[in-house]
């Protein structure tokens, strides 16, 4: 005996066991390839589907189309109709939707995270969730049925008070169906977005990041300024991009509360502008002939505008995350 122990005798390895694992990580490696090709392949189809259903009324049509606000397309012999006004409306909807939407929605997130007891949170997490899975048809109904009613008094004391800054000059639309009730719209049916996102981002914060800051002197303000927000923003600017493309792409709650037309307006009081999607919603039983190419055109103007949004909201995620 000489007090020292053997080592365990080596099992070689099982080759059937080991054939097995490298085939199935090949399998799951080619499948998760085919599908990135296959969202590849459906984004181009759909790209040159919209093109070449647009292409006959382009090349027939007798004006600039993303300079022009006439709508004109179902005449054969001289299509005349333009994007211009239609794209502004879109933007300025989306816009106005997104800037009163982020903060409160980032607001519910960190009170839900960070302020709100364990219970009080789950509810309140839920129902967020519940909020998101509410139809657009239904936010419809509530913005023309109620919401247009109770923002005319509002609408009168902007007229009377802001009046002065363009944006709020009047005459104020008699219905409420103005652009501003549509983003406020928008801006509801995008809340439950960004806040579950950013909701499930801030809860990924690490809790050393936190209890340091905290440990530091560092009121909850505080922390959640300087250890919470930072890491954390990559997260909220994605969250912030997809209640984009939501405001962007919405139908039928906007066709229903804007007053359809064909005027690019700054007024937000005032009835006029509309959106693409809004637009080929209301036109499209109706259109004949070069009309549906026409509508088409304007399908693909809004399938550019989406996928430039998410590139620029791609290039500022990664942007961020080589500053930090």
């Amino acid at each position: 005996m000489t007090g020292t122990e053997s080592p365990p005798p080596v099992v070689p390895p099982n080759n059937a066991s080991s054939t097995r694992r490298r085939i199935g990580d090949s399998v799951f490696a080619n499948s998760t390839r085919a599908s990135g090709f296959l969202i590849l392949l459906i984004l181009a189809g759909v790209a040159a589907f919209l093109v070449i259903q647009a292409w006959d009324s382009l090349a027939a049509n007798t004006v600039n189309f993303f300079t022009s606000s006439e709508w004109e397309a179902n005449t054969r012999e001289s299509p005349a109709f333009g994007i211009a006004a239609l794209g502004f409306g879109t933007v300025l909807a989306a816009a106005l939707a997104l800037v009163m939407a982020t903060p409160v929605a980032i607001g519910i997130a960190l009170f839900i995270v960070y302020y709100a007891p364990r219970r009080l949170a789950a509810v309140l997490g839920y129902l967020v969730d519940l909020l998101a899975a509410i139809p657009s048809v239904v936010y419809g109904l509530w913005g023309i049925g109620w919401l247009v009613h109770q923002l005319l008094p509002a609408y009168a004391f902007m007229e009377r008070y802001l009046g002065w800054i363009p944006l709020f000059a009047g005459p104020i639309s008699t219905t409420g169906r103005t652009i501003l009730t549509a983003a406020i719209v928008l801006a509801v049916m995008i809340l439950p977005i960004v806040t579950a996102i950013s909701r499930d981002v801030f809860q990924q914060v690490p809790t050393a990041n936190r209890e340091a800051s905290l440990a530091l002197g560092a009121t909850r303000w505080e922390m959640i300024r300087m250890s919470v927000l930072p890491y954390s923003s990559r997260g909220v600017i994605g969250g912030v991009m997809l209640g984009l493309g939501r405001a962007l792409g919405e139908t039928m709650a906007v066709a229903m509360v804007l007053s359809p037309s064909l005027v690019a307006s700054w007024f937000l009081l005032q009835s006029g502008n509309q959106t693409i999607a809004a637009h080929i919603a209301l036109q499209y039983p109706e259109a004949t002939g070069y009309g549906v190419s026409a509508l088409i055109a304007a399908g693909l103007m809004l399938f550019v505008i989406t996928l430039l949004v998410n590139m620029a909201a791609r290039l500022i995620v990664s942007r961020k995350g080589a500053m930090a």
